[in-house]
């Protein structure tokens, strides 16, 4: 399966890649990413290895979510032959809030 970067998701990861190297240094920054691409890429192959994500129930699509390090967790959904990424969630916010903004 193809997995496609949804805008906002792409928007969140940038938000979370600069915080990471500003406070962090380049390295963590590289291997931030690194590992949010990777956890991307096993989705192409595992569409169904996220739990459902209940802040989304009920919406027109199943969302489901997984934990790609203590601090966030990528929010997608399977769409006929592609994976959509649709959100990056920082665990330390809001979570309804975060819900409420995932298209």
């Amino acid at each position: 399966m193809r997995v496609l970067w949804m805008e906002q998701a792409q928007e969140a990861l940038s938000q979370a890649n600069q915080f990471i190297l500003e406070e962090y240094g380049r390295k963590a920054s590289e291997a931030f990413l690194l590992r949010m691409y990777k956890v991307g890429s096993l989705l192409a192959d595992n569409p169904n290895m996220g739990a459902l994500e209940p802040l989304l129930e009920g919406r027109s699509f199943a969302y489901r979510s997984i934990v790609v390090n203590r601090l966030n967790k990528i929010v997608y959904r399977v769409v006929e032959d592609r994976i959509e990424i649709a959100d990056v969630w920082d665990t330390r916010r809001e979570p309804q809030q975060q819900a409420d903004g995932v298209k």
